[in-house]
């Protein structure tokens, strides 16, 4: 079976723009978006209305088959936090803050998108 890469960067990239959309829609202020550190890239850094930054993981996939969420593993949590440190290092104002991690699963459904936000994964309740 082949793999089409370009299909799955682009279901990548719009599931974070609907993820995002949906964060701004609740009242979230968009900080960072594929936001490049030496661990890793975060997919998106919200600030919640109460001040809170929200380092945002978006797993995307077509169809139910497969999870999403069920993805983002112990390894990937630690990356998450290595690469938050990272951010709040370049933006040392918003280290005064609280911080969360979520993980938004979106689902491409025929031609509508699920998703499910799982908030505060940094205590393991993904």
């Amino acid at each position: 079976m082949q793999v089409d890469y370009a299909a799955q960067y682009e279901l990548g990239r719009a599931g974070e723009r609907a993820a995002i959309r949906w964060y701004e829609e609740e009242g979230y202020t968009l900080l960072a978006h594929r936001a490049r550190m030496r661990a890793g890239e975060i997919d998106a850094v919200v600030e919640d209305q109460d001040g809170t930054i929200v380092f945002v993981e978006v797993k995307s996939r077509r169809g139910t088959a497969f999870g999403a969420a069920e993805a983002v593993t112990t390894k990937k949590l630690t990356t998450m936090r290595r690469c938050a440190a990272q951010w709040l290092e370049q933006h040392p104002a918003a280290g005064l803050r609280e911080i969360r991690f979520d993980v938004v699963e979106v689902v491409l459904d025929g031609e509508d998108y699920i998703l499910r936000r799982f908030p505060g994964v940094e205590d393991g309740a993904c």
